[in-house]
């Protein structure tokens, strides 16, 4: 990829990053990058649903042969793009499955650079609604001056607020981090 560096910056660092790298190459020779982005965010809802895909990938005793076979059935079951499939074979193969999460998220921060946008991961206590996405959405790009893809976690620990990574800066809103200050202040 001629800009490997240049646009994704330190997205690259790193196995996960390399690994999205490649797949990115293969899926923009293949014209096959929101094919690619599709299927992969298939499988991060399957990591965050499924105990099963979570054990296969994280398991250190299954053998790279039971594993390539087990994502080749997973691939077929959730209609996967041929590209993931393979993609996910080579992890197998590799023993490399333990990182597919990181390697989703490496290749979404890939093709938002790659499209001229930015990537927020944004933590919520509760489930953010489509109207609140689009509001935080043009909020941020109010701030980076650019397009900025929204990638949301639920963590009922911050207690409410938001907590928001874009690139290197983090802006943490949430009461629990505020609570935290109160009470650090309170000590005095």
């Amino acid at each position: 990829m001629e800009n490997s560096g240049g646009i994704q910056g330190n997205i690259t660092a790193g196995l996960a990053g390399r690994y999205a790298v490649a797949l990115f190459d293969l899926a923009r020779e293949s014209n096959a990058i929101d094919g690619v982005q599709k299927s992969l965010a298939a499988l991060r809802q399957g990591l965050t649903d499924s105990a099963d895909l979570k054990a296969l990938t994280q398991s250190p005793v299954i053998s790279r042969a039971d594993a390539a076979k087990a994502v080749a059935a997973i691939a077929k079951a959730m209609k996967l793009d041929s590209l993931t499939a393979k993609f996910l074979g080579v992890l197998a193969e590799n023993r490399r499955l333990a990182e597919l999460g990181a390697m989703i998220g490496a290749y979404d921060s890939i093709v938002a650079a790659h499209r001229g946008e930015a990537t927020a991961t944004v933590t919520s206590a509760h489930p953010l609604s489509a109207a609140q996405l689009k509001e935080l959405a043009a909020n941020l790009k109010t701030r980076v001056g650019r397009d900025v893809q929204v990638a949301t976690h639920v963590d009922p620990a911050i207690l409410g607020g938001l907590v928001v990574q874009l690139g290197s800066q983090l802006i943490d809103g949430s009461i629990r981090t505020r609570l935290n200050s109160f009470a650090q202040a309170m000590k005095g």
